[in-house]
């Protein structure tokens, strides 16, 4: 890595740079083999990633600010899952939806703000689903918050349906998160590998920082919230507590919880460990389509996995609703089948 004197960087690439490098690659790849150029080759899917980070910048700014403008306080408003929105949710959701509707490219959003799928009128070929705030209960403690999403390609034929999301985590094109904290960081994957960026205030810029990110086979870390052992299956639990125990001449694994759902699948990702968020009661609490489907696939392409609590690959259900909710278990994959493992022996 080539450095000035001084220390300053100057072999820096933006996130702008790196989605034109890769759809130039995309364009070469096929070209090379002498097929139709679909897809990147028109520009359209970088041209929504483009937009995407300048509304994770806009999300980012009032977010550093809104204690100070007084946008921590809760609006009056319920949103599709229940949640009384804060206004900063109500605010953020509208910087994306926005953001979406203005690019030309999106046919179809899913908030977890939005009770119902917004059909937008244009001639795109994407639909995004997304969690504007996750986390955002959090924020009065500054705690890391984040912005989580999903791209699919609009069905050959469709105008725009509620069909072009309600479909298989496999069919995804794109995933990621922006965790919002002392710095913003965005994770992306495009269905090959995953890259992290930071964002750097000063140039207004994100910044590749974590090039083909990926985690480690095993770590004795886990997070998950205790606070529910009472409400889960008697073998969630038993295998919970057996990562309390330590192997002989060894550690017991470490407990990391921040209550973030974005924060601790990023300490995860960088790492290596196991976040789980099990059925309480026998309902799941997450949603499929804006929190278990990205992360599941930002988790497979940096080597790890992603199951639910009987051990079924996330990235395989099909959601019957926007809203559908569902346990989780992702983090380093052998880890992960430690838990397949347990749950098919007991």
């Amino acid at each position: 890595m080539r450095e000035e004197v001084d220390g300053t960087r100057t072999d820096i690439i933006t996130l702008s740079s790196f989605i034109l490098q890769e759809q130039r690659k995309y364009n070469s790849k096929y070209h090379d083999k002498g097929t139709s150029i679909i897809q990147e080759a028109s520009g359209e899917l970088s041209l929504l990633l483009n937009s995407l980070q300048f509304a994770f910048k806009f999300i980012a700014n009032n977010i550093r600010k809104a204690e100070l403008v007084n946008l921590i306080g809760l609006s009056g408003v319920i949103n599709s899952t229940g949640d009384e929105q804060k206004q900063l949710d109500s605010i953020c959701n509208d910087i994306f939806i926005e953001a979406m509707k203005s690019n030309g490219c999106i046919r179809v959003i899913v908030s977890e703000e939005e009770e119902e799928a917004i059909l937008v009128d244009s001639s795109g070929s994407y639909a995004i689903t997304c969690d504007p705030i996750d986390g955002s209960s959090n924020i009065d403690a500054g705690v890391s918050v984040g912005t989580i999403f999903g791209i699919y390609k609009i069905r050959p034929g469709s105008t725009g349906s509620l069909e072009d999301v309600l479909r298989s985590g496999n069919e995804m094109v794109a995933a990621g998160y922006t965790m919002y904290g002392a710095s913003a960081h965005l994770m992306l994957t495009t269905g090959h590998k995953v890259n992290g960026f930071t964002l750097d205030t000063n140039l207004g810029e994100f910044i590749l920082t974590h090039r083909n990110l990926s985690m480690p086979i095993y770590k004795n870390i886990y997070s998950i919230n205790e606070g529910n052992t009472l409400n889960w299956p008697p073998k969630i639990a038993d295998f919970i507590h057996g990562l309390k125990v330590a192997p002989e001449g060894g550690k017991p694994y470490a407990a990391r919880y921040i209550g973030s759902m974005v924060a601790d699948v990023h300490r995860t990702m960088l790492y290596g460990g196991i976040f789980a968020y099990p059925c309480s009661r026998g309902k799941g609490k997450l949603r499929l389509l804006y929190e278990c489907f990205p992360m599941a696939m930002l988790c497979e392409q940096a080597n790890g996995m992603a199951v639910n609590d009987k051990g079924e690959r996330i990235l395989d259900l099909t959601p019957k609703q926007i809203h559908e909710q569902s346990s989780i278990w992702l983090g380093s994959r052998g880890e992960i089948q430690k838990y397949v493992d347990f749950m098919k022996q007991h």
